[in-house]
């Protein structure tokens, strides 16, 4: 009885020890789909983390462009999570997974903005150089570009006037035309603009595409770079926020070229070198009555964010109020943004809508008035006793710039409207169709007035002159695309295609009047000046339009196997309205690069200093479109008038061939890249050496005519080479918790070089031409651009000494040496005296942190290199008796004598 009890219980256990173990077995062979989204610490979502089932390497798959995954897996797996920059995770499945990683390298997980899309940065193939905004250029700016003055390896920025309103002058490895445009490509959020398109306190990040694999997907308008802006937005955190910045800066004028003072003037009166008629009887320092005593920069930013996930905002006003270094000089701008996101249908859908209001008000540096502080004597006072300013309208070139500054009004009004629109659609899994459109409407106005105290009207009896000139434009801007992501095991791929259509239509307008009855109304009357009436001047009004349009096909493939072997393709075609009537309107732009992560490699596995090293090569073609419109057609143009059947009637000439072939510069450029990780993430940086070759040149030929209807035809045919090495270093010293230390240099080296201006066809009939220019009294040019040499050579008379009675001693190209009076100053005697161009750029960048302080310190430099000394070339002679002079005047040149004062001026 007894043992049929322990019987039957042992059967109940066992059957549900069976039950169990069935129960449990069915569960590890069933299968369940997971959907997942992969973060980062931040909320970003993590495009083509790859996803795989532990034990199992044949099922996995990669995050799409919104960071989600979808894979049929074992009810009981374990998910592997690997991504570039972030450790690996092993992760429990669950129906719904919404899984964080962790950043281990961040600049390698970085997500940096490329042409059309995103990549992360250790899958780049191409010279690509991503600045963000805690590491900007810290302290007020006049535009974009300033905040990447020595960041970015290649890029030379610089604004070296002072001058409130001027833009910043910006190079990227060198010169690449000789008549075609030199700008770089500005892109913001997607959408062509300009480095004032956006307050930058408004930008977060800003992208270079530096070789021409990067470029060669914006094609015709990516040859001298491509910059690419992405502004802040909202985070869609649930979270309502205000941020605030303001500062205050200010800056004066420092390294005064030295002149005479008033007492080295009256000194050298009473030496008997000056006439004594010259001692005016004040003592003035010109450049400091010139110079504002105080001038302020204010910037002030205010934006407000918000929503949800499904819709959020970013609202933003700057006012930036730039007072010049120079009085009356100033640049008031006020920026108003709104960025708007909704989303849709759980995600698939989503709209952007972005609104732009830019007002410019500004009047900016007459450089005409620094040259007369230099040049006025300093014994003559401001003002006059009766209150009038000082002037002598008999002197050649030589005027009170103080009076020029107050008897002056020559206010800029510029507005500027930007509308643009995004949507995009996921419609299945790893395909995201995107369409953006924009319009942009700018409205310029400047206007001048030269009032009756102005030297206009004292010396040349213009009682007053008004200008009044006026431009208006808009832009259109249509994008097309869509994008497919795929994976395959190991494999990953991301296809893009698009269309984009673009157009700028410009219209201007310009009037001019003198001879006012009174100056009360300024340009605000024009109308009552009695020189237009009198036929007196030579072009009082004009007017201009002009229309240009360019189409665009482009498509892209990037792929990477096991994250170890990447490779990156595209083709660009564009078409546009400067070439038309060629032959060939459309250019073809195929870009290729590849990447091999040398650290993915078994042999690598074991090694404890880098964290991650990346060879690449790459190879792209863009274009360059001509300055000018319709050089593919004949053109006739008015002329003189003749008499015909009683009546004048005016010509018309030729002034254009028609030239059919036409075409494209081409920039082929081939760049070789290292990119490294060392000692996790202490040393980063980057190596890259590029060859760039530049072909079919536009250059003007003279042609006979007949057969040709005019003298001269611009034509593609010349190439110029630019060879260089880019490198970046970033080091972070100390990592503690309240306080860190970054540090980074740049150094980067160009060698450029005109290799030809001819061909079969067209030759040129000398392998050179001047460039460059001086002012007044001199007129020269100053620079010579000849095959087989540097751009930027300056060209001139070469003096390797001075005489006992204080003239030049000359040296000749076949380096024989000529006294002044045997020297023929002939073009023949010019030689090169040096290079304006720079051979090497460095900069170094530290940021220190203290909890909530840091502080910021940028220094960069331009080595090798000759600047036109202007002030000697324009002071130091003493032929003109009452001008001020540099102090170098007075001294023994080469340690002989004093210049003489019979020795003109001469570059």
């Amino acid at each position: 009885m007894k043992r049929n009890r322990l019987n039957s219980l042992f059967k109940i256990l066992f059957s549900l020890t069976f039950l169990f173990i069935s129960m449990t077995g069915f569960s590890q062979t069933g299968e369940i789909k997971v959907k997942g989204t992969i973060k980062d610490s931040k909320g970003e979502t993590l495009p083509g983390v790859t996803v795989k089932i532990k034990g199992d390497e044949k099922r996995g798959t990669q995050t799409n462009v919104e960071g989600q995954f979808t894979l049929t897996v074992p009810s009981n797996a374990i998910l592997e999570l690997s991504y570039i920059g972030f450790s690996s995770q092993e992760v429990p499945v669950s129906p719904n997974m919404n899984v964080t990683m962790v950043e281990n390298n961040q600049s390698l997980s970085e997500v940096v903005v490329i042409g059309y899309g995103t990549q992360r940065r250790g899958d780049v193939t191409s010279a690509v150089t991503t600045v963000k905004a805690e590491n900007f250029v810290a302290g007020p700016v006049t535009d974009a570009a300033e905040l990447l003055k020595g960041k970015v390896a290649g890029l030379s920025i610089s604004n070296p006037t002072g001058d409130p309103t001027a833009t910043s002058q910006i190079q990227l490895r060198g010169n690449n035309t000789l008549n075609g445009g030199t700008g770089l490509l500005v892109i913001v959020d997607g959408v062509p603009g300009d480095l004032n398109t956006v307050a930058p306190e408004d930008i977060a990040e800003i992208s270079v595409l530096k070789d021409g694999s990067a470029a060669a997907i914006y094609g015709v308008r990516g040859t001298n770079g491509v910059i690419l802006i992405t502004t802040k937005h909202a985070s869609g955190n649930n979270i309502n926020q205000v941020d605030y910045s303001g500062s205050l800066s200010t800056g004066k004028f420092t390294r005064i070229q030295p002149e005479l003072t008033a007492q080295d003037y009256r000194n050298q009166i009473a030496a008997g070198t000056r006439d004594k008629s010259y001692d005016l009887g004040s003592s003035t320092n010109w450049v400091k009555a010139l110079e504002e005593d105080f001038p302020l920069t204010n910037i002030q930013n205010l934006a407000f964010r918000g929503g949800n996930n499904q819709t959020n905002y970013l609202a933003s006003i700057t006012y930036r109020d730039l007072d010049g270094p120079v009085q009356t000089t100033y640049n008031k701008t006020f920026t108003g943004r709104v960025d708007i996101n909704h989303t849709m249908l759980n995600g698939k859908l989503k709209f952007n809508l972005g609104i732009l209001q830019n007002s410019i008000n500004s009047q900016g540096m007459n450089y005409y008035d620094y040259e007369q502080a230099l040049k006025m004597n300093p014994t003559a006072p401001v003002k006059l006793a009766n209150g009038s300013y000082y002037q002598e309208p008999n002197n050649f070139e030589y005027q009170n710039p103080i009076s020029d500054l107050y008897n002056t009004d020559r206010p800029v009004n510029q507005t500027q409207s930007k509308y643009n629109a995004t949507i995009t659609l996921l419609p299945v899994e790893g395909l995201r169709l995107t369409a953006t459109g924009s319009y942009q409407r700018n409205n310029y106005q400047s206007r001048s007035f030269d009032n009756f105290q102005n030297i206009s009207t004292i010396r040349d009896h213009f009682n007053g002159t008004a200008d009044i000139r006026t431009n208006q434009s808009t832009s259109r801007y249509l994008l097309l695309s869509a994008e497919y992501s795929k994976a395959f095991g190991d494999h990953h791929f991301d296809l893009i295609g698009g269309y984009e259509y673009s157009d700028y239509n410009y219209f201007n307008t310009d009037m001019n009047n003198r001879n006012f009855p009174t100056d009360q109304f300024g340009y605000n009357n024009i109308g009552q000046g009695a020189a237009l009436k009198a036929g007196i001047l030579s072009n009082p009004e004009s007017s201009s339009q002009g229309i240009s349009n360019l189409i665009s096909y482009f498509s892209r493939l990037t792929y990477n196997y096991k994250e170890k072997y990447l490779l990156m393709a595209s083709m660009r075609i564009d078409g546009a309205s400067q070439l038309y009537g060629a032959a060939e309107p459309f250019g073809k732009f195929p870009a290729v690069s590849a990447g091999w992560r040398i650290t993915k490699e078994s042999f690598m596995q074991n090694q404890k200093i880098f964290d991650d090293l990346k060879l690449r090569a790459g190879y792209g073609i863009t274009g360059n479109p001509p300055n000018s419109g319709f050089l593919g057609v004949g053109i006739l143009g008015y002329s003189n008038y003749v008499l015909y059947n009683g009546q004048w009637i005016q010509s018309l000439v030729p002034t254009q061939n028609p030239n059919p072939s036409l075409r494209w510069e081409e920039k082929r450029e081939a760049n070789l890249g290292l990119d490294y990780s060392m000692f996790k993430g202490l040393i980063t940086g980057t190596i890259d050496l590029y060859d760039r070759r530049v072909v079919g040149l536009l250059y003007n030929y003279t042609v006979p005519s007949p057969p040709n209807l005019y003298t001269s035809t611009m034509e593609n045919v010349g190439t110029m080479d630019n060879k260089g090495i880019e490198v970046l270093v970033n080091v972070n010293p100390i990592r503690k918790k309240d306080f860190t230390w970054t540090t980074s240099f740049t150094f980067s080296t160009n060698a450029n070089k005109l290799v030809s201006l001819s061909n079969q066809t067209y030759q040129a009939t000398v392998p050179y031409f001047t460039t460059g220019s001086t002012a007044d009294p001199i007129q020269t040019f100053t620079n010579i651009v000849q095959v087989g040499h540097r751009i930027g050579d300056f060209y001139g008379f070469k003096v390797v000494g001075v005489s006992p009675d204080g003239y030049w001693i000359y040296q000749e190209p076949d380096g024989s040496i000529v006294p002044y009076n045997k020297f023929n100053h002939a073009f023949g005697d010019k030689q090169v005296l040096g290079n304006g161009v720079p051979q090497y750029y460095a900069g170094w960048n530290n940021t220190f942190r203290y909890k909530n302080w840091d502080l910021s310190i940028t220094q960069r430099g331009a080595f090798d290199f000759q600047v036109l000394n202007a002030f000697q070339m324009n002071y130091l002679p003493t032929s003109v008796g009452n001008y001020n002079r540099a102090v170098t005047s007075t001294q023994k040149l080469y340690g002989t004598a004093t210049l003489n004062k019979l020795v003109p001026l001469e570059f």
